[in-house]
């Protein structure tokens, strides 16, 4: 086998024609490369060098060898540098997991501001219900996830982010819509359609029924918020979202709301990563990020004018 050390000493010696200055380059003394070249040579049974006064010359086995010998080298200086970049994150991955809802109404701002900071690193988004993106966080396919809390796992790490509120949606021509207030018990008839199972918000509408001992008349489920909302507004039945996710539904009066007569519903939503895994540079970057905002109260400032701050101060640290 091939000693690396050797291989080094024979580059060096073949870089600069001298065992004293590959000797000075190695911080070793010039015996030991004369050591080192003579027992390269016995092992491979190949005469390298050849010396004319002061300095030495690669025989032709020599050169042939080099040349294979230097692209090594040359590779060594590319992964130093593929570890620097890295390190200073130049370079690299960072794999998040988020509900659908979030992803399209919620994650392309935090994207944005962290790609803005960060524009080198590649993001992957995986979307699913928060129970499989915590899932997915045990199963190692991603390393953080933005998530409304629906269960606790020994493993994952849950830090509190921001609360989202939950509002009841109706169709404009709702017999409820003009009401100031309206209990759980009025909506048991209503045909609702829920958000799929192990979503955050599904498990929050179920708690809302069943502490009142009642069952949600479910006339469908599913994962798609826009179809939600498309069939609301088409008077098919009722439905709880995020608010965030129909603001504009309500503001342009495609859509009514109503307050839950004493319940103010909210998600917890978190900050997910295992307890016991290293985080990758990126990922530890973005869950700093996300720390840093949750600081600042983004639930009360709302997640632009947080974006925007946070890419203002990591560009003023720059300079």
């Amino acid at each position: 086998m091939i000693n690396l050390n050797q291989v080094r000493v024979f580059y060096e010696a073949a870089r600069s024609g001298s065992f004293t200055s590959a000797a000075k380059k190695l911080f070793i003394t010039q015996p030991a490369v004369t050591a080192q070249m003579k027992a390269f040579e016995d092992q491979c049974s190949l005469k390298l060098f050849k010396k004319k006064g002061r300095r030495l010359y690669l025989t032709d086995e020599g050169t042939t060898l080099y040349e294979y010998v230097r692209r090594i080298f040359e590779y060594e200086r590319e992964v130093e540098d593929v570890i620097e970049e890295m390190r200073a994150l130049k370079r690299g991955i960072l794999r998040l997991g988020t509900s659908k809802a979030y992803a399209r109404y919620f994650m392309p701002f935090l994207i944005s501001g962290f790609r803005e900071a960060y524009p080198h690193i590649k993001v992957y988004l995986d979307e699913g219900s928060s129970f499989d993106i915590i899932r997915s966080l045990v199963n190692l396919k991603n390393e953080v996830a933005v998530i409304a809390r629906v269960e606790d796992d020994p493993n994952v790490t849950f830090l509190p982010f921001k609360q989202d509120r939950l509002v009841l949606i109706l169709a404009q021509g709702h017999s409820l819509a003009k009401k100031k207030s309206v209990s759980v018990e009025d909506l048991v008839k209503d045909p609702i359609i829920m958000k799929e199972a192990g979503s955050g918000t599904r498990k929050r509408v179920n708690e809302l029924f069943s502490k009142k001992g009642l069952t949600p008349n479910v006339l469908m489920e599913t994962s798609n918020t826009e179809f939600i909302k498309q069939l609301v507004q088409r008077g098919e039945g009722i439905s709880f979202l995020v608010e965030e996710a129909v603001a504009a539904e309500i503001r342009d009066k495609r859509l009514a709301t109503v307050p839950l007569a004493g319940e103010n519903p909210f998600l917890d939503v978190s900050i997910a990563y295992l307890k016991d895994q290293h985080l990758s540079h990126p990922a530890r970057a973005f869950v700093d990020m996300l720390k840093k905002m949750a600081n600042k109260g983004p639930e009360e400032r709302g997640i632009r004018k947080i974006m925007a701050d946070y890419v203002a101060d990591w560009q003023a640290a720059k300079l």
